[in-house]
C-alpha cells in the first residue's frame, strides 16, 4: 500500500511543507513568520489538490513541534491537530532541531553536531545531536536557551561543529563554529520528508489530542524598555 504523509513546519521565517506519496514527494516553501497563520492552511490545501488527494487520503500528518517562533509553533500544531482530528488520522511530532541537523546531513554535514536556531532577544535554542541508523537523530541533552557567548563556549569545549541559522544571526560569536552550508540548513521539505517517513516507519504516530508544541521559553517578547536597552548597551561598552 502506498504511504501518504503530509509534513509541515512553521517554526522559522519560512514555511516548509512536504507531501510524500509513495516514493514521490512534493515540497513547498512559502513565507512564514507572522504570515504563517494565514498562509499555512491554503498552502496545505493547494498542495493536496495539486496531488489529487484529500486529508482523508493521508496516513498521518507530521509537524515540526519546536523549538522555534512561538506563533509559528502554535500554528503548525493547531493545523496538524485539526486536520488529523477531522480525518481521524495520527500525528507525528518532529523536533525542529533534528530537522535542521537532517538538512545539514543531506548537505554532507556531520553525524554529530550542535544545532542552533535564533531565538531572538539575543538568545539561541540549541542542543547537541547525533545520528543513529535505527533511531535517527538523538538529542544528547534537553534543548535549552543560551546566549551566543555561552553557547560558543559549549560548542568549542565539545570539539564539534555547529549548524543552523544562529550562525547567521550572531556571526561575531558563532560564525567560526560552522561552515556556510551548515548556516543555511533549515527545517525544509527534504528534511521533513526524511524524518516523517522514518517516524512513521518506527510507529511513532500519536492520537491528535496528544499533539503539543515544544516551548523552551516562557517569555516570548521583550518590553519596549528592554529593546531600547539592548540597542544602547553596545554604545556604552556594556555587553547586551
Amino acid at each position: 500500500m502506498t504511504t501518504r504523509l503530509l509534513a509541515l513546519d512553521s517554526s522559522t521565517e519560512t514555511l516548509h511543507l512536504a507531501l510524500c506519496v509513495g516514493e514521490a514527494v512534493h515540497r513547498v516553501a512559502a513565507p512564514g513568520g507572522a504570515q504563517a497563520s494565514t498562509t499555512l492552511l491554503p498552502t496545505v490545501q493547494r498542495l493536496l489538490t495539486d496531488a489529487g488527494l484529500s486529508v482523508r487520503d493521508l496516513d498521518a500528518i507530521a509537524f515540526g513541534r519546536g523549538p522555534g517562533a512561538f506563533t509559528g509553533l502554535r500554528t503548525a500544531c493547531s493545523v496538524a491537530q485539526g486536520l488529523a482530528a477531522g480525518a481521524d488520522r495520527p500525528v507525528l511530532m518532529l523536533d525542529t532541531l533534528a530537522l535542521v541537523a537532517e538538512s545539514a546531513r543531506q548537505r554532507g554535514g556531520p553525524l554529530r553536531v550542535w544545532v542552533g536556531l535564533d531565538a531572538r532577544m539575543h538568545e539561541v535554542y540549541a542542543a547537541c545531536w547525533h545520528w543513529e541508523a535505527a533511531a535517527g537523530w538523538v538529542a544528547e541533552q534537553s534543548v535549552a536557551l543560551y546566549t551566543p557567548g555561552i553557547l560558543a563556549e559549549h560548542v568549542a569545549a565539545s570539539g564539534l561543529g555547529m549548524v543552523g541559522n544562529a550562525l547567521l544571526a550572531y556571526p561575531e560569536a558563532l560564525a567560526a563554529l560552522g561552515r556556510p552550508e551548515g548556516a543555511l540548513a533549515q527545517p525544509e521539505g527534504a528534511a521533513l520528508e526524511a524524518l516523517a517517513r522514518a517516524a512513521w516507519a518506527r510507529g511513532e504516530g500519536l492520537d491528535s489530542a496528544l499533539a503539543l508544541p515544544l516551548y523552551v521559553r516562557d517569555k516570548v517578547a521583550q518590553t519596549t524598555a528592554e529593546r531600547t536597552a539592548q540597542k544602547v548597551a553596545p554604545k556604552k561598552g556594556i555587553a547586551p
